[in-house]
């Protein structure tokens, strides 16, 4: 049992040095045309970007995480069903936070920042006028869609997995002795958690709010 524990866990942790790595691309790209476009990209920042929606969404996660790892021990102390329930509110913090993402994704779709045949973003002179955003703008939001719904697809995959874990400690499945499924998929978790709290300042701090 102690040799199933260790190869899956060292296998959970191969996989997610992989997926450091696929975002670790991502935030070069980010890096490289931050660097050339920088007013772009706090512009783009300041006034397209959700602020009080990412916060609370970034506030969402950290609590998840909480939850996520009061679970494993609550099954290490054999509490099956206090580990199901934390699981299951990890799940619905989860869900809450997709739906605000789509909240905003609704609000760049009815603003015109969705790259593509949607954009038809403005960009605001200081005097006031406005002119049709230049190519370099969809670079910033092309990024943002790409890495935050990368993210979001990690976050529907941790929701689903949590809450099948969660049924299965419901029933019974997992005791002290056995409960490996809980403590790798809690691994997921955090790593889904982690890349958030890059891509919030990322994405959302720029400008210095």
């Amino acid at each position: 049992m102690e040799q199933q524990r260790e190869s899956t866990t060292l296998g959970m942790w191969i996989f997610l040095v992989t997926e450091i790595m696929f975002f670790g691309g991502l935030f070069t790209a980010y890096l490289i045309y931050r660097i050339q476009y920088p007013q772009v990209w706090e512009y783009c920042s300041r006034h397209h970007m959700e602020f009080k929606l990412g916060t609370l969404n970034t506030v969402i996660l950290l609590c998840s995480s909480l939850t996520v790892a009061l679970s494993v021990h609550a099954i290490q102390m054999g509490q099956k069903k206090l580990t199901a329930l934390l699981l299951f509110a990890t799940v619905l913090m989860g869900l809450g936070f997709l739906g605000i993402k789509s909240i905003e994704y609704h609000n760049h779709y009815l603003e015109g920042s969705v790259p593509g045949a949607f954009w038809h973003m403005e960009v605001e002179n200081p005097d006031g006028t406005h002119y049709p955003a230049p190519h370099e703008y969809q670079l910033f939001f092309y990024l943002y869609f790409v890495m935050t719904g990368l993210h979001a697809l990690h976050v529907t995959i941790g929701v689903v997995a949590l809450a099948l874990i969660g049924l299965w400690a419901w029933q019974g499945k997992y005791t002290p002795e056995y409960h490996n499924p809980v403590h790798i998929t809690g691994l997921y978790w955090h790593f889904v958690d982690l890349v958030w709290i890059f891509l919030f300042p990322l994405l959302y701090l720029i400008a210095g709010k």
